[in-house]
């Protein structure tokens, strides 16, 4: 497919992969131990210059056509057909930005945190940062997995050498549940590169004339593998692992980004190569979305460790995204992936609230904090702006998703929509219950009066992500007249039949 004039300059979706992904090999050969300013530094510059060589994607978009843009293609494996194909749509442009914004927030935030193995440390998030733009730019399937499979490899450094005093445990059941998904899928891509005549091209994928029973278990084979990334109840057992071990940049990465890789898995593989299975399984989907919103909003509840109520949180507010797109209509989708997007904004904004507290008292249980608020009034207000925004107030953006997804399900089934809609009362349970205990009251103890509030850098991070949340909630058009028109042509791709 054409892309539009912007596609013929330079080749910015490249660039994109690959800016942040030579700034971390850079960071890895000049960074040094002895001289952690330049290597934060370096990496800045870095992640700034991978953020910049996105911005001209947005700006020549055009929001009038589901046809892919910015199209580059190269032959690269020619004996199977695999090339180097690029592009993006309205659906997958937003996800590039937000990763390559993403990233800056990153090495802000462990600017002073991280003292040990900088260079490795900022590295494994630049290079990070270029494999998950690939994941979304790829019109390639063998491409596509490659990148898809590479992200695992820096994450999975990143809880492992970084992390916690579980982190091994976690960094190995994150890998372990991830890959195991993957190589269902890896079948899957090779019976579809054989039904399309050796082509690993994923829109002539999306043309194959498939019948049931083929598409239920490719339907199966993408759905091990997207589930398990979303995480889907219940396979969703390795995140609150993965985050309680993680440092704080690795949380606000994983929940921000690599969640949302899975749910992108179904926009671009599953729904569109297999459109008949998908409205058949869809009643399965949706109830497991619908435990994920309620019973998992339940658990997230009673948890003590503030990490692991957020991990819990982002299982039942990725529910929605599940949610939104297996009940086949324009708000549903579309209110699916504004939530995407909003959950990389909020959800990364509370990891880095509990990691600043953190590096304070180097504990995460609300138990130990109260009182807060007497002692960092400013990190208290910009605690309580995510926190409501966690729970879906209006003008967050939050609530522009969340709201949007309960609308289609209201119009695809009622009593659908009724329970969606109780999420809204367990995320200002857990949400505001957590804000609450840690923020107002007495201060209770020693450690909390000895706490100092925000450092300019801190104040800085949480002014960016404040502006993003009250933006995006404010004033979504931006965001929605992008994805329209290819939101449209995927639905309406889906509602025909191809038996």
């Amino acid at each position: 497919m054409a892309g539009n004039m912007a596609s013929s300059t330079l080749p910015w979706l490249t660039l994109s992969i690959f800016v942040p992904i030579v700034a971390g090999l850079i960071v890895l050969l000049l960074g040094r131990d002895d001289r952690p300013g330049l290597t934060r530094v370096l990496s800045l510059v870095g992640s700034v210059a991978g953020f910049l060589v996105t911005l001209p994607l947005y700006f020549g978009f055009n929001p009038d056509t589901a046809d892919m843009q910015f199209v580059e293609k190269a032959s690269w494996i020619e004996t199977f057909a695999v090339n180097y194909h690029l592009g993006i749509d309205g659906i997958s442009l937003w996800f590039v930005l937000l990763t390559a914004f993403i990233t800056i927030i990153v090495v802000l935030a462990g600017w002073q945190v991280i003292t040990s193995r900088v260079s490795q440390y900022m590295a494994a998030f630049l290079i990070l940062s270029g494999f998950m733009v690939g994941v979304f730019s790829a019109l390639d399937g063998m491409l596509f997995y490659v990148f898809f499979e590479a992200t695992l490899i820096p994450m999975y450094l990143i809880i492992g050498v970084w992390g916690g005093p579980n982190r091994v445990y976690a960094a190995f059941k994150f890998f372990l549940y991830t890959l195991m998904g993957s190589l269902l899928t890896l079948i899957a891509f090779i019976y579809l590169w054989h039904a399309a005549d050796g082509s690993f091209d994923i829109q002539t994928w999306h043309q194959l004339p498939l019948g049931m029973t083929p598409q239920i278990l490719i339907f199966i084979a993408l759905f091990a593998a997207f589930a398990v990334k979303v995480p889907m109840w219940p396979v969703h057992t390795w995140l609150p692992d993965a985050h309680v071990e993680a440092p704080t940049g690795g949380s606000v990465v994983l929940a921000a980004i690599m969640l949302k890789l899975g749910a992108y898995g179904f926009l671009r593989f599953s729904l569109p190569i297999a459109p008949d299975a998908s409205h058949s399984l869809a009643g399965i989907v949706i109830a497991l979305s619908l435990i994920a919103v309620i019973y998992i909003g339940l658990v997230a509840i009673v948890q003590d460790d503030m990490k692991k109520l957020v991990a819990y949180s982002s299982v039942a507010h990725m529910g929605f995204v599940t949610l939104g797109f297996f009940i086949f209509n324009t708000a549903g989708m579309e209110g699916a992936i504004v939530q995407m997007i909003s959950h990389g904004f909020v959800s990364g904004a509370m990891f880095l609230c509990i990691g600043v507290l953190y590096d304070r008292l180097h504990t995460r249980r609300i138990d130990d904090y109260g009182g807060v608020i007497h002692v960092m009034p400013r990190f208290a207000t910009f605690f309580l702006l995510f926190s409501m925004a966690n729970a879906g107030l209006p003008a967050t953006s939050g609530f522009v998703g969340e709201f949007t997804v309960i609308m289609g399900a209201v119009e695809y089934n009622f009593w659908i929509g009724l329970l969606a809609a109780t999420a809204l009362i367990l995320a200002a349970s857990y949400s505001l219950w957590m804000y609450k205990r840690v923020t107002f009251g007495a201060i209770a103890n020693d450690n909390v009066r000895g706490m100092s509030d925000l450092s300019s850098r801190e104040f800085f991070i949480m002014g960016i992500m404040a502006i993003a949340v009250l933006f995006m909630g404010i004033y979504p058009k931006p965001f929605t007249d992008v994805m329209h028109v290819s939101v449209e042509a995927l639905l309406q791709h889906v509602s025909i039949s191809k038996l």
